[in-house]
């Protein structure tokens, strides 16, 4: 077989303009099955994989991680405030709601770090620019590759090990962009597949079968997308048709089995992004019901994923972050709900997170026209999962400039 030519750089950023950093076929995108992840730091990583969750919408990080130690809190919010004999006590300072239980059970056994008062400078207000700047890790720069790419790209520049990144979702984030990886991208996984007229398949069979012994490396990259996307598609449906686990998902899996599908199935995929969608946590009125809800089935679903990593026997391999784009003003609003804000908490879950709290708690007196001021740089987070679990060393060749990371994992590596 003649050897396929690499693109030029120019080549990948026009076909990554024109929309073919990922094939989406039906809610999916192609992949390879190759190994994947190389050894930056001179120790195996290989095995490790890092969960990202989003929380669409800006969740409310004091209704969340709970400051019933603090009476300003009760003033700010005479209706939302959550009195102490309603809320899950983790110390004398902070608690969560009572719909946390799952929380509860993963921080009181160690397996969480809360990291609070996470944001960025001149934040935005807009969930769609601070989504933007969370996915990218850079704040109103107008990058336009996420910071999982810019992570698989430093650490294969070549794009040889494919299959880095998988995002569950019906499009692809901006935080899996990259510019040497194509990224797997799927819903359902039944619905993973090109749709075609029955005349159509032997004809797109004897494509994906084809040499590349054409003098075209666009049409070749092409190609060769669309064929890993074919073979793709019968490996994610068969792991997830083959996956059994006792686990209850709780009322609302929104991705996580799905993941722990093709765990089982041993895909050499390291970086899952899976949000839970649809602006979710956007509680602008009668917030108090709804977030409770919401956070019900946050907990049990990320808690459960959790327990069946453990049960797989994957535990110690398996680190999840959950992060919003935001968190609400301190101050509740007339429709019983909170407005766009600033800081908000992040949580580094698993077994081999060293648990506790991380980063200073934010003021609640000391504002910025009534939204917290930021104590840390959400990016701080990144550097501590890029170089404290995945290993790699060269933090600023992702996030342009090095962050202190947290002791989160120890040692930090």
């Amino acid at each position: 077989m003649a050897k396929t030519p690499k693109l030029t750089k120019s080549e990948r950023e026009g076909l990554i303009r024109a929309g073919y950093d990922s094939i989406v076929l039906e809610g999916a995108g192609g992949i390879s099955t190759s190994p994947v992840w190389s050894k930056v730091t001179g120790k195996d990583t290989s095995n490790r994989i890092l969960v990202i969750v989003e929380l669409s919408g800006g969740n409310d990080g004091l209704n969340t991680v709970i400051p019933h130690g603090d009476d300003a809190y009760y003033r700010a919010r005479p209706h939302l405030a959550i009195r102490k004999e309603n809320l899950i006590g983790l110390d004398g300072h902070f608690g969560f709601q009572q719909t946390m239980s799952g929380f509860e059970r993963l921080f009181k056994d160690g397996q969480m770090g809360i990291m609070h008062g996470v944001g960025y400078d001149q934040p935005s207000f807009s969930h769609f620019s601070s989504m933007a700047f969370w996915q990218t890790g850079a704040p109103n720069s107008g990058e336009a590759y996420g910071w999982l790419g810019r992570l698989a790209d430093a650490i294969d520049p070549t794009g040889h090990n494919q299959n880095l990144l998988v995002n569950i979702d019906d499009h692809q984030s901006l935080a899996v962009r990259a510019m040497n990886h194509v990224p797997l991208v799927f819903d359902d996984p039944d619905k993973f597949t090109r749709q075609m007229h029955h005349a159509e398949a032997e004809v797109m069979a004897s494509l994906d079968r084809r040499d590349n012994n054409r003098e075209n490396p666009t049409l070749n990259y092409l190609m060769d997308i669309a064929a890993s996307a074919s073979s793709s598609e019968q490996l994610v449906r068969e792991a997830w048709h083959s996956y059994r686990t006792p686990v209850d998902y709780g009322l609302v899996p929104f991705g996580l089995e799905r993941v722990a599908a093709l765990i089982a199935a041993d895909f050499p995929t390291q970086v899952y992004y899976v949000p839970f969608r649809n602006n979710a946590f956007d509680t602008h009125v009668f917030q108090a019901d709804t977030h409770a809800r919401l956070w019900s089935y946050t907990s049990d679903h990320i808690t459960a994923f959790v327990a069946d990593m453990e049960r797989q026997g994957r535990g110690d391999d398996v680190v999840v972050m959950v992060f919003s784009e935001f968190g609400r003003r301190v101050i509740e609003n007339t429709g019983h709900g909170t407005d766009h804000g600033t800081a908000g908490p992040v949580f580094i879950i698993g077994k081999p997170v060293v648990g506790g709290h991380y980063g200073a708690p934010p003021s609640l007196t000391d504002l910025d026209d009534g939204n917290l001021k930021f104590t840390t740089d959400f990016r701080r987070i990144y550097s501590t999962l890029i170089r404290g679990w995945m290993g790699h060393d060269q933090v600023a060749s992702v996030l342009s400039e090095d962050f202190m990371p947290f002791p989160v994992f120890d040692p930090v590596a």
